[in-house]
This record gives C-alpha cells, sequence and structure tokens, in this order.
C-alpha cells in the first residue's frame, strides 16, 4: 500500500494535477479581490478554496504516510507544512484575521511542487554567503556616499540631503534609478559640478555592485547545475557497473551448472 501510494505522489500527471489545482486556488483568491466578482460568485470561490485546501491536506497526509520520520527532514515538506498550517489557521479570531489574507501563500507551493523553481530557489540559498559580502560593500559605498552628500549638499537641498538618513534614502532611491535626474537637478542648481558625484555613485552601485549579486547568483546556478550533472552521471555510471556485476554472476551461476550436470550418456546402436 505505501509503495502504491508513492508511485501516485511520485507520478507526473498527479504533479500536474497538483500544480493546477495551486494555480486554481491562487486565481480563485485573486478574483476574491474583485468587488463586483467577490459578490456574484463568492459561494463558488469559497468552495474552490476548500476544496484546494482540502486537497492539499490529502497530499501532506499521504506524504508523512510514505515517508514517515523522513518527512521533516526535507526542507520542501516543512515549507508546504507551514503553508498549509496558515490556510488552516482559524480566520475569524481577532487577532488572526489577518491569517485569511495569507492564504496567497499557498500560491508559493508553486516553488516546491515544480522542478526547475525549486532549482532557482537552491541557488538563490546557494549564493547567500557571497551576497553577504556584497552586501557590505554596498552599505559601505552608500554609507561614504551619504556622508559626502550631506556635508556637501545639505544646505543646498536639506528635503535631499539634510541629515544623514535622509541623505540615505535619497541615495537609495537614486541607485533604484527611480527620480535621480531631477534629485542631480535640484542639486546642479547651485552646485553645476554635483553630475560628476552621481555619475560615479550610480556606476559603482547600479553597473558594478548590482551587477555581482547577479554573477554570484549564476554562479551559484552553474554550480548546482553541475552537481546534478554529476550525480545523473554517478547514477548512470553505478547503474552500469550493476549490470556488469549481475552478468559477472550469471556467468558464473551458468559455470557452475555446467560443471555439476551430469555427462550425457552415448546412445546404444540398434542391432539390425
Amino acid at each position: 500500500m505505501r509503495e502504491r501510494t508513492s508511485a501516485v505522489l511520485a507520478h507526473r500527471n498527479f504533479q500536474r494535477f497538483i500544480v493546477g489545482v495551486i494555480l486554481v486556488n491562487a486565481a480563485a483568491l485573486g478574483l476574491e479581490t474583485v468587488p463586483s466578482v467577490a459578490t456574484r460568485y463568492g459561494d463558488l470561490l469559497t468552495l474552490l478554496d476548500h476544496l484546494a485546501l482540502a486537497i492539499f491536506v490529502v497530499e501532506l497526509t499521504a506524504k508523512v504516510y510514505v515517508e514517515r520520520s523522513r518527512f521533516p527532514r526535507d526542507p520542501w515538506n516543512v515549507f508546504d507544512t507551514v503553508i498549509v498550517a496558515i490556510a488552516l489557521a482559524p480566520a475569524t479570531a481577532g487577532g488572526l484575521s489577518v491569517l485569511r489574507s495569507l492564504r496567497i501563500l499557498r500560491a508559493l507551493r508553486l516553488l516546491s511542487v515544480v522542478p526547475s523553481l525549486r532549482k532557482v530557489v537552491s541557488a538563490l540559498l546557494r549564493a547567500l554567503p557571497g551576497m553577504s559580502s556584497i552586501v557590505v560593500l554596498l552599505s559601505l559605498v552608500l554609507y561614504v556616499a551619504a556622508v559626502l552628500a550631506t556635508k556637501l549638499y545639505g544646505q543646498t537641498a536639506p528635503e535631499r540631503f539634510g541629515s544623514l538618513p535622509t541623505s540615505l534614502f535619497t541615495l537609495f532611491q537614486t541607485m533604484t534609478g527611480d527620480d535621480w535626474g531631477n534629485i542631480a537637478r535640484e542639486v546642479m542648481t547651485v552646485h553645476p559640478s554635483a553630475w560628476i558625484f552621481f555619475t560615479i555613485f550610480i556606476l559603482l552601485c547600479t553597473f558594478v555592485v548590482l551587477n555581482l549579486f547577479m554573477a554570484v547568483v549564476v554562479s551559484a546556478m552553474d554550480e548546482e547545475a553541475a552537481e546534478e550533472r554529476a550525480e545523473l552521471e554517478g547514477m548512470s555510471a553505478a547503474s552500469t557497473q550493476r549490470i556488469l556485476d549481475e552478468l559477472a554472476e550469471l556467468r558464473k551461476e551458468v559455470a557452475a551448472l555446467r560443471r555439476t550436470a551430469p555427462a550425457p550418456r552415448p546412445k546404444k546402436r540398434s542391432s539390425a
């Protein structure tokens, strides 16, 4: 029974069915935000939501039945359990009413169901140690630039660079490319050479530091793909070796049977 349940859970059609349920559930939760649709089809949307939740609970129960002690060792199983547990929490209670809006988190189950998305998340987690160094570098650049901007342009544009926290926020906005041209022109009305400061800052943050983030993530994804290829090659080599070992055992058994088999008796000639 356990093997049959495991085969059903691992079947491609069942995985596609779960993906379809997640997408339908996410669409239904999105339609609930439209007042006209919620008023007209509210009961149907609630039914779809409860049906999807029941399917998720049955799926998790089947996984627990199949994997038993191995179930909590898989981080993706823990992730799915937390998502479903949030949906099962009472949404009508006073302090837990916000949990009703958190039902949309069930759409994140696609991360654990779709293998390609799972690889991307694994690569991002693998890249976190490298990202920490880049975050420190970016923070240092922001801090140095904020101190310079506060001292140089604080009196010219006090709303933008009047204090260190304000300068940090303004430079973060500049780094993202949000309205940085107007910020620079406001300062350049008094300091015409301010374009040099903003140009160097944008080049350092946007075109150097932020690209380092992408480089670290791409490197982590390449390592993930290389490990997966090595694992597949190892499995293929192990399968080939197992087949060769089985053939060698069969040859030994055939040879042993030939040695123990009685010699054929000579046929008697019939007398004329």
